[in-house]
């Protein structure tokens, strides 16, 4: 399964952004696309996640609330809708695709496909 982000960009505080992730394949349950964030000098921390089976949605205690994610009819697409973004937020955001048990949903290290990435900057 290959990955591709897009949609970072520039964004001030308070403001909004979606971020998308493409899959080559059509994602069937079983599979969970996640999105992860890495700022500078920091490590990757879980946002986000989609379960494919049943279509459950997790968040991250720091953007819940704020953050959507969601995917398409076409089940190739994940996104990541981006409100209220405050400084804070500002981060690579990686999407990630893989088989975790629901218990390891927000470990990195439990998916095999990852996407390049995508800059996300927050300023005035």
């Amino acid at each position: 399964v290959r990955l591709a982000e897009s949609g970072g960009g520039l964004v001030q505080p308070g403001g909004s952004l979606r971020l998308s992730c493409a899959s080559s394949e059509r994602m069937v349950s079983g599979y969970t696309t996640t999105w992860f964030r890495q700022g500078p000098g920091k490590d990757r921390e879980f946002v986000a996640a989609y379960r494919w089976n049943g279509g459950y949605t997790y968040y991250a205690d720091s953007v819940k609330g704020r953050f959507t994610i969601s995917r398409n009819s076409a089940k190739d697409t994940v996104f990541l809708q981006m409100n209220d973004v405050k400084t804070e937020d500002a981060a690579t955001y990686y999407c990630a695709a893989g088989r975790p048990v629901l218990s390891a949903t927000t470990m990195a290290r439990m998916y095999t496909n990852w996407g390049q990435g995508t800059q996300v900057t927050v300023s005035s």
